[in-house]
């Protein structure tokens, strides 16, 4: 990845964007392409976070999410969220033209162990919003299925070959912090960049006086596997359960994913990956072992758009549920689209002022209670719950919103804004 110097100094632009993964730089992109000036703060090295640790699928086929929504908000709320991601596909596949990344055509398949019925209510609702969409009873995964969604002309690629090549094209400052953004201005540690508007791009929102994301969201925690000498795959699969696993091919590589729990509480991490290795590929090598950490919506929609009611300038792209790649290329078209005064239809279906009063809501709460009063002496900074020791990976996680501390209590993982005492 190419580098940048920090930011020392004052200076001005139309749009500050704050975070330096694939959201915050497809949205440099997309407005730099418009003829908007924009300049983009990192805190640590662009891609270095969730961005740097995917798997690097683009599809529309998000597990059973469109059931959900039209079952929710109605057809045409679902049908504008498939649309939107079906043209994030096609802006990224031909983003790779002149950005060579490894991008390769697959079929997606969300498959399920237990449930053919709720796979085939999928499939209709795909199918009436026009989607490639075919029910398949069965896979070239090595265990039986009660069935999967297959959707055609999805896409996989390596994310960080097409986004270093776009950054070195835009205005970029790394290792600076933002700390506080007030009226306009956004303050790190050494200078400040006054802006007509600012795009929080930081993975989970960290400005908490506004929006509420503390309660919006959660974040998760998935496992991965790089290895060698498996069976090779065709297509891109995920398990619809949230816990189950996911595969797809990267060269001579299988990625196999899953152990996923709640970041801060307890989970099958790496020993569940590697279970599933020994089990469905023994002749198989592990070679490479990372994690990535994912934020949640409330209903599986993610909330791009104005930040809150009241900040009218500062927008926000975050909740992409496991889904960033596509999820962002979407956010990217949908702000430039807001900064530059141009009607989206997806304005409304995803606002991060849409009602909040669903069922993952108490659950949040019930944890950030529980995280209050965990009897501990390691505490978040973020809002003081308490800390819990990552076996897997060494590190103190917090499970109310899922920041992320090294054994001596530096920041991994936002929202937290400074270090923690360990």
């Amino acid at each position: 990845m190419p580098a940048f110097n920090s930011l020392k100094g004052h200076l001005y632009t139309d749009v500050a964007i704050v975070g330096g993964g694939i959201a915050g730089i497809l949205c440099a992109h997309e407005l730099r392409r418009r003829g908007v000036d924009c300049i983009l703060l990192e805190k640590n090295r662009i891609c270095s976070a969730t961005t740097g640790h995917t798997t690097g699928k683009i599809t529309a086929g998000q597990g059973l999410v469109y059931q959900k929504i039209a079952s929710r908000y109605g057809f045409d709320t679902a049908s504008a969220f498939y649309r939107a991601n079906a043209d994030a596909i096609k802006k990224l596949v031909a983003l790779s033209d002149k950005y060579p990344c490894h991008m390769q055509i697959r079929d997606n398949y969300v498959y399920s162990l237990s449930d053919r019925a709720a796979i085939e209510r999928e499939v209709r609702v795909l199918e009436r919003l026009g989607a490639p969409a075919s029910f398949e009873g069965s896979t070239e995964l090595p265990f039986d299925v009660a069935g999967a969604v297959r959707l055609s002309g999805q896409a996989q690629f390596n994310p960080l070959l097409m986004l270093g090549k776009m950054a070195e094209e835009l205005e970029i400052y790394e290792n600076s912090f933002v700390r506080a953004v007030k009226g306009g201005r956004v303050f790190t540690d050494e200078g400040s960049v006054s802006a007509k508007s600012v795009i929080i791009a930081t993975h989970f929102p960290f400005i908490d006086r506004h929006g509420f994301y503390y309660l919006k969201l959660y974040q998760h925690r998935s496992y991965v596997l790089a290895l060698e000498n498996a069976d090779s795959l065709s297509g891109m699969y995920v398990d619809e359960a949230r816990g189950g696993l996911s595969f797809r091919n990267y060269g001579k590589y299988l990625l196999l994913g899953g152990g996923g729990h709640r970041t801060g509480k307890g989970g099958g991490c790496f020993d569940t990956v590697r279970a599933a290795r020994r089990r469905l590929y023994p002749d198989s090598t592990e070679k490479i072992a990372f994690a990535a950490q994912d934020c949640m919506s409330l209903d599986g929609i993610p909330y791009v758009g104005r930040y809150s009611a009241l900040g009218c300038r500062l927008y926000v792209a975050t909740g992409f549920n496991k889904w960033g790649m596509c999820g962002s290329a979407v956010a990217a078209e949908l702000l430039a689209d807001m900064i530059c005064g141009v009607q989206n239809r997806l304005s409304s279906v995803l606002s991060p002022s849409r009602s909040i009063l669903h069922r993952q809501l108490l659950l949040n709460g019930i944890e950030s209670v529980g995280g209050l009063l965990f009897p501990t002496t390691k505490r978040c900074t973020h809002l003081g719950c308490g800390l819990h020791w990552n076996r897997a990976e060494h590190s103190w996680d917090c499970a109310c919103h899922g920041s992320r501390y090294t054994p001596d209590g530096r920041i991994i993982d936002n929202p937290t804004q400074k270090n923690a005492k360990l």
